[in-house]
This record gives C-alpha cells, structure tokens and sequence, in this order.
C-alpha cells in the first residue's frame, strides 16, 4: 500500500523532515545569539540572530502545515483502500466469503484495522523528520563537542534498545486482542440478526449472558495490551528524560571548566530537550507497526482467499439461449421456458439443490449442465448473468429503493413490482421509488422484504431463474396472485421454484418431487397428488397415521 501511495508519502517525509530539522537548529540559533548578541552586548548581533530565528521558524510553520495535510491525507488514502480492497474481494469472492470468514472478522476490518493502516501512514512522514533531525543534532554536536556528540550519537540508539524488549509481547497481545474483538463482533452480529428469533423463544437472556462473558474477555486481553502500553509510554517520556539529565550534566562541568560557552551549553540543554521528540516519534512509530502489522495480517488473510468458483482456462463455447437445465447428480431436468417446482421434505435439500443449479455452493461439480455444458466448464461471469439464484437470504443494501430494485439499470420494475404483489408496499412509500431504504431493509416487514427480493430477481429477467421459497413470508392470498402472475411474468422463460406451497405448485407446468437427494417423482402437481403419497405428505402435512388409514379405507 505504501508502494501504491509513494508520492503523498514522500511528500509527507520531505515536509516532515523540514519541520524537524528547522526545529533542530534553533537551539545553535539561540546559543549564537546568546554568545554574540547578550554576552558580547552587542545588539545588531542579537536582533540579526533574532531575525535568523524568527525565518526558521516561519519556515518550520510552513511545513508544519503541509506536513500535517499530507499525513491526513496518507492516512484517508491508506485506510479508504482497505475498504476498497476489502470491498472488491467480498464481490469476488461472493458466497464463498460467509463460508471462510466470519462476520465480525470483516466487520472488525472496517471498524479498527483500517484506522491502524492508517496512522502507519500517517506517522511515517514525522518519523522521517525524526531519524534526519537526529543526524543534524548529532553533526552540530560534534563540532563543538565531540564527547557530547558521541553521547548523542551512541545513547540514543541504547534508548531505543531499552525500549525494544517490550515490543514483542505488545505485538502478541495486540494480536490476540485483535482477534477477541473479531470473534465479539460475529457475536454481536449474530444476536442483532436473530433478535426477532431470539425473543421468540425467550433466548435473549441466554445470549446477552453470553456477550457479557466475551466482552469481559475481550476488556481483560484490552487490559493487559494497556498494562503493556503504559509501561512504553512511561518508558517514552523516563527515558529521554533521564538522557537530558546525562547531557545537561556534562554540558554544566564542560561549562564551568570554560571548555565551551554559556550560549553552547544553552543549545546544548535545547537540543537535549528536542532529541525527546524524535525519540517518542520513533517508539511511536515501532508501536504503531506493531499494531499495523497485527491488523495488515488479517486483512491479508482475507485478501489471500480465492473464490471456490474459478474461471477455466479455455471456457468452453457458450451453451444457445433457450437451453435444458439438467442435474445429473439428482436426476432433475428443467425443460427451457417452463416453469419447474421442486419438492423436498426437508427444505435444505432443495435449497442445497438450488445453489448447485446457480454455481454457488460450497462445491462445484459437472453434475449440473446447462445445454449439455457443465457449469464449471463456462465462464462463471457467463453463468451469473444467465442463470440467476435469489434465496431466503438476500437482502437490501441501504440506498435508493429504486436503484435496489433495478440493478441493470435497464429493468421493467414496475412490473416486477406488480408480479410480486408489491406495488402497496411502493404506494404507502410518499418518495416511491425515491425512498431511501435503511441498512438490510430493515424499514420493511419481513414479507415485505421477501416480495421486493422477489421483484428484483424479476426485473433482471435473467434467461434462468431460481427462486428459492419466495413466498414463504406471505398471506395465502397474495401467494396466490403472486403464484398466478409469475407464471405469465416468466413466460417463454426458464423459471426454478423451491416451494411446499399447493398454491406455488399448481401454477407450475412440472413439478420434480425429491427424496433422498433424487429425484423420484415429477409431472404435473394434481397428477403427483394421485399417484405418490409421499408427495402428498409432503405438500398436505398428512401425519402417518391419517395417511395410512385413507389408503386402507378404499
């Protein structure tokens, strides 16, 4: 990142090495001064020195401020392009990042590691300023006193060296610190999701006591990477402390033995007072890598994943328009330009299956082909755009409604809306499709959200869509208008539904029964309902016991 940033940050280094140095000088100025000026009593002297000093230090001001613009703008640089970086590798990755990383690990990226690749930046440009300035100080000083330069030039760097035994165990505590708050934000994102869930079924205590037990670890891991902290802290300002006591003891005895002057050993006392701002700037800046490197690790570990869903070398050629849908793992055939429901006594079947017709889950297979070319063989760009997956899962980004609601930018949304019963829920809205949607769409009920979820799949009139239980949150009756105007919304267009709902199933042309991850049974729903009481249980919720007496009683 650095690397990609270089010219703001070598602005910032050059504007920072001019401030400090500019502030390094002044202490020779003032000893000048002070020995041809106060001491000669010589007044033209005094006020050209005077002048000389008043120069530097509107030349230090100057860069000061370019200085400090420059660091802003490292740090928004570095810190806006985690997000970006972040943000386009969650596209990429697309489904297989739930799967490899939690919630709170991502969110924790965009809350706090990207403020410590930040003030990495940030503090470069005075860090610069600090190792030169240290240079200058240390050359002025052994022009006029070699020992006193040797005690500049060689205890500084021992400073440091006391300093550095604690910045191992920091950088380890920072670490598991880091990873504590990750871990407390998946939490916190789970009971947020599930508040609704939870207060069903009189869990929230459960979970609270929960959160209270990590946030309480997540403080004690705070605690100790604060105990450790403190000490550097304290050591920053002892240490240098003491380094001016060193030198401004030895400067007294040279002093008084007249082996330099009284203006010498006032600059000498000056410089020992600055050479604490480079040495706190240095620990500062071995603090703040520590942190930044802890923080870059786990961006990087998200940076590092690859999508379970890779282009192919060679694509194979694309598949005509208006072609068959098979899985050959399950049996299932979905005839183009029909539409084809999917019954399964347990929903996550279908839904598993759902994902494998769209490429998207977990593991890609060649089982599923679409005109007799597996789906791994094609473009996964290609795929996405023909064959479109909308599950219970999708959501609403915050934004405009309608911007939500037409992806393409080319979209009929209105009749999109109107197909999935959804025009009330635009009617009660005074900006229509103007109004700004909150985060997750959680300014709508949950059946409202399932019927704008299910009119956005519609407005992308992809050539397949699947749709997984879309109405799952609805009343029976606007299942029913949603049921019948799908099938004429969708006409002369590939359609999958995953649903147990009699509604859902009459509207469809064939409905494929699966049990035991194949397909069994498949013809028109009134036909399954005759022929397959498996089928029949299924849809109707007939217990076992009621089912076996009405095939005995005939």
């Amino acid at each position: 990142m650095a690397g990609q940033q270089w010219r703001t940050l070598a602005g910032g280094m050059c504007f920072g090495i001019v401030w400090m140095c500019a502030q390094a000088v002044m202490p020779a100025v003032i000893g000048r001064a002070i020995d041809q000026g106060v001491a000669a009593k010589d007044s033209t002297r005094l006020v050209e020195w005077a002048l000389v000093l008043l120069g530097i230090g509107l030349v230090q001001a100057a860069a000061g401020i370019m200085r400090h613009r420059f660091a802003v703008t490292n740090w928004l640089i570095a810190a806006y392009r985690v997000v970006q970086l972040v943000t386009r590798q969650s596209v990429r990755l697309g489904g297989t990042l739930p799967r490899k990383v939690s919630t709170g690990e991502v969110v924790a990226i965009g809350t706090n590691d990207l403020s410590h690749i930040g003030q990495v930046m940030d503090v470069s440009a005075r860090f610069a300023g600090a190792i030169v300035s240290f240079f200058v100080v240390a050359a002025i000083l052994l022009q006029t006193s070699v020992t006193l330069g040797l005690v500049v030039l060689l205890g500084v760097p021992l400073l440091m060296l006391g300093v550095a035994p604690l910045l191992g165990p920091l950088q380890r505590r920072s670490a598991h610190q880091r990873h504590l708050m990750g871990r407390l934000s998946n939490t916190a994102s789970d009971i947020v999701g599930g508040l609704r869930v939870l207060r069903g079924i009189g869990g929230e205590q459960v979970f609270a006591d929960r959160y209270r037990r990590e946030s309480q670890t997540t403080r004690a891991a705070g605690v100790r990477v604060a105990r450790l902290q403190s000490v550097l802290d304290a050591l920053q300002v002892f240490l240098p402390g003491l380094f001016v006591v060193v030198v401004v003891w030895i400067g007294a005895r040279y002093a008084v033995a007249g082996t330099i002057t009284a203006g010498e050993l006032v600059a000498f006392y000056g410089y020992s007072a600055f050479l604490m701002i480079p040495l706190r700037t240095a620990t500062e800046y071995a603090n703040k890598v520590i942190r930044g490197r802890v923080a870059a690790s786990r961006i990087c570990r998200v940076l590092e994943l690859e999508p379970e869903v890779s282009a192919p070398e060679h694509p194979a050629p694309s598949p005509p328009v208006g072609s068959d849908l098979v899985d050959t793992r399950t049996g299932l055939v979905v005839r183009a330009g029909l539409l084809t429901a999917i019954v399964s006594e347990q929903p996550d079947d279908s839904a598993e299956l759902a994902d494998r017709l769209g490429m998207a889950a977990a593991e890609v297979d060649d089982d599923v082909r679409l005109g007799g070319v597996p789906l791994p063989a094609l473009d996964p760009v290609e795929v996405r755009e023909r064959i479109v997956v909308s599950d219970t899962g999708s959501l609403f980004f915050s934004g405009r409604l309608g911007d939500g609601l037409d992806l393409t930018g080319r979209g009929d949304v209105r009749r999109a809306l109107e197909t999935a019963s959804a025009g009330d829920i635009l009617d009660a809205l005074d900006a229509g499709l103007d109004t700004l949607v909150a985060e997750r769409g959680r300014s709508f009920s949950g059946g409202q959200r399932q019927r704008l979820v299910l009119a956005r799949a519609l407005a992308l009139d992809p050539e397949v869509l699947v749709l997984v239980e879309p109405t799952s949150a609805v009343d029976a009756h606007t299942e029913a208008r949603i049921a019948a105007r799908l099938r004429d919304h969708r006409a002369g267009r590939t359609t999958v539904v995953t649903s147990s709902s009699p509604l859902m199933l009459d509207a469809a042309d064939t409905v494929a029964f699966l049990d035991g991850g194949r397909v069994v049974a498949a013809g028109a729903h009134s036909d399954l309902l005759a022929t397959s009481a498996a089928y029949r249980r299924v849809v109707t919720r007939e217990s076992e016991p009621d089912l076996a007496v009405s095939e005995v009683a005939p």
